[in-house]
């Protein structure tokens, strides 16, 4: 098991590109299953949950060869239609195979996903919708048991109470070969959604609506062999955009999707830090010092769940006291203890940390507990004295293509040797 030992104070400086979104990635492998022919896929980040997909879909019996940048996939001889726990315990997008399974081959055995531990993430929603398409779902040994009625999958009106990002693509991709037209109303909007809609437009697929929260979907037939390109993702763009400042930097980031950041960049903006946007690329150095800012997570287009702790990061060298609510999963604070060892001072209240900025943070060893907090001690860490050691890193590799390579070449301190 690796862990990642880090040096601080050193100001990052260069130019860096974003990889493909992870989060856009995984749904793109699954509409593959409904591709009456070959997919292939550009911008494809290098990360273990992607693997772990590829892994599924071979096991169903297709083809998925990641490498290099891209993704070749052909699902029409499709023979086994489940995704057992062996491949899918530390993956919570596994559930993404349930939609187009059903839609396809009339049948899936899918089980209850893993994933980051941050708090309850049911598919209730997921499973509640496809039952309005005529599926019989049942649940069994841990394992989602579905069928499609004779004749395949009905459209319907659906209405999603909360947002849910997985359940409107498993439901978006469900409906594209279903009789007739669904509308889904409360629909996420993030724009990994619109990603997904605008592939399978690509692939003959009648999807509008795509960014808003109604989506309207007619089926088709069959969807044919297409080429499509995965979006920059905006939470490493974020990511990285914090670790410039963090640690008094001038970087340059490329292949930013600049109308998905709008809410981070304006957050960026309100904690002193300079920003300027232009083409593809966006510059952010350091100002006159970090300034405690506000921030409540929201779906699209508000402040994204996934930038909350690396900006609760950026918080613990702000100037004054910020408070940082996250309203999205009930328990994604576990980094705050984290970061109480590198000397933050941050105090809980209830679903908000109340973050009071210090002068300095020190060097220590810390214990990553998901994906997102990974990242989150990596930005502290760049900005405490003397050394910080990480270990459990490996949630980092499941979201991030490389970020500590990527932070070495800008200049950090970083180095990753084996536990």
């Amino acid at each position: 098991m690796d862990k990642i030992l880090i040096e601080g104070l050193q100001p990052l400086r260069g130019e860096v590109k974003i990889s493909g979104a992870k989060n856009a990635a995984l749904p793109l492998l699954a509409t593959a299953i409904l591709c009456d022919g070959p997919l292939r896929l550009e911008n494809v980040p290098d990360l273990r949950d992607l693997a772990t997909m590829a892994a599924l879909l071979r096991h169903m019996g297709g083809r998925a060869e990641i490498g290099g940048g891209s993704a070749e996939l052909d699902l029409s001889a499709l023979r086994a239609p489940e995704a057992p726990y062996e491949l899918v315990k530390t993956m919570r997008a596994s559930a993404l195979v349930l939609g187009p399974l059903l839609a396809r081959h009339g049948r899936a055995r899918v089980s209850l996903p893993g994933g980051c531990a941050i708090g309850a993430r049911p598919i209730d929603m997921h499973l509640k919708a496809l039952a309005a398409m005529g599926a019989a779902i049942d649940l069994e040994g841990g394992y989602v048991v579905a069928r499609a009625p004779e004749g395949g999958l009905r459209g319907a009106h659906v209405h999603f109470d909360a947002v849910t990002v997985t359940g409107t693509e498993n439901l978006m991709m469900a409906a594209a070969l279903a009789r007739g037209r669904t509308v889904i109303t409360g629909a996420a909007r993030e724009p990994e959604v619109a990603d997904t809609a605008a592939a399978m437009t690509a692939m003959g697929a009648k999807i509008s609506g795509a960014g808003t929260d109604v989506l309207t979907i007619d089926g088709v037939d069959s969807l044919k062999p297409a080429a499509c390109r995965v979006m920059p993702d905006r939470i490493e763009a974020g990511t990285l955009m914090v670790a410039a400042a963090i640690s008094g930097g001038d970087v340059t980031i490329t292949d930013a999707p600049h109308e998905a950041l709008e809410a981070v960049y304006g957050k960026m903006r309100e904690a002193g830090v300079k920003l300027t946007a232009a083409g593809d690329a966006v510059r952010i150095s350091a100002g006159g010092g970090i300034v405690s800012a506000d921030v409540v997570t929201r779906p699209h287009p508000g402040f994204p769940t996934d930038m909350q702790a690396q900006f609760m990061a950026l918080m613990a060298i702000g100037d004054k006291i910020s408070r940082i609510t996250e309203t999205i999963f009930e328990n994604r604070f576990m980094h705050v203890s984290e970061l109480r060892r590198l000397g933050a001072d941050i105090t809980l209240e209830g679903r908000a940390a109340l973050v009071k900025g210090v002068r300095r943070l020190s060097g220590a060893p810390m214990m990553a507990t998901d994906l997102r907090a990974s990242a989150s001690l990596i930005l502290a860490a760049l900005a405490a004295r003397g050394q910080s050691e990480i270990s459990r890193v490996y949630h980092l590799d499941r979201g991030y293509d490389r970020l500590d390579e990527k932070l070495r070449a800008l200049g950090a301190r970083i180095r990753r040797v084996k536990a």
